[in-house]
């Protein structure tokens, strides 16, 4: 069973991760989606794909592109079905910061060619997170600075009130289309300014009131 630790002490196992596409207007659009329109989407990583803050993530092999996305993740602690928005906040346990590591070129080819994107986001160390700060301390985290340094130089920078699809709406939605459970993690998606990283990088992911997550990218298949 992988776990993340909890600020403050204890772990948190994790059940799945789901993340959330294009879930910022400035993002959507520097991706070529239309966020007026658009309903979110979902995709998933492997639980082991997690990388606690601190450690060190391999550059991974079959891409030229890994990109940097950092976000807001939801952890889960109830287990709901087809909850609706008002329902939502009560079946959340905490909150933490997050980087959904894409291989871009990887998915935009699966893209052109209508493909899942599965090898693109779901792979190897894929999924750094730091620790989860309980929600009854994180408050309702409905604002709040969000940002991604590399090498100390800012790359992404906005705040969570620009999220599109807010928390419970998210949790409401997805728990349509599955059961959710405790141990499942929401990375809610990522603000304006992604872009690569490469071995040697050393990167540092913040939300205002979370506990900062920090790693390095290194050489090797790891």
């Amino acid at each position: 069973m992988v776990t993340v630790a909890v600020a403050g002490g204890g772990t948190f196992p994790v059940r799945r991760i789901y993340c959330v596409g294009q879930n910022y207007r400035a993002h959507a659009r520097e991706m070529g989606g239309d966020p007026d329109r658009e309903f979110p989407f979902f995709f998933a990583k492997p639980a082991d794909a997690i990388v606690p803050s601190g450690g060190t993530v391999p550059y991974p092999p079959m891409t030229a592109q890994l990109e940097h996305e950092v976000e807001l993740v939801v952890a889960i602690g109830a287990d709901g079905v087809e909850v609706e928005p008002e329902a939502a906040p009560a079946m959340i346990f905490g909150y933490a910061v997050g980087l959904d590591l894409t291989r871009r070129d990887l998915q935009a080819a699966a893209k052109k060619a209508g493909r899942p994107w599965d090898m693109a986001k779901g792979f190897d160390h894929s999924a750094p997170l730091g620790p989860l700060l309980p929600a009854a301390e994180a408050g309702p985290m409905h604002a709040g600075a969000i940002w991604l340094e590399v090498n100390g130089a800012r790359r992404q920078s906005s705040d969570i009130s620009e999220l599109i699809w807010k928390v419970p709406e998210i949790v409401a939605e997805l728990s349509r289309y599955v059961g959710l459970s405790r141990g499942d993690l929401i990375f809610t998606g990522t603000p304006e300014g992604v872009g690569p990283v490469v071995a040697g990088d050393r990167l540092l992911a913040h939300i205002d009131g979370l506990p900062e997550l920090g790693i390095a990218i290194v050489n090797g298949r790891g």
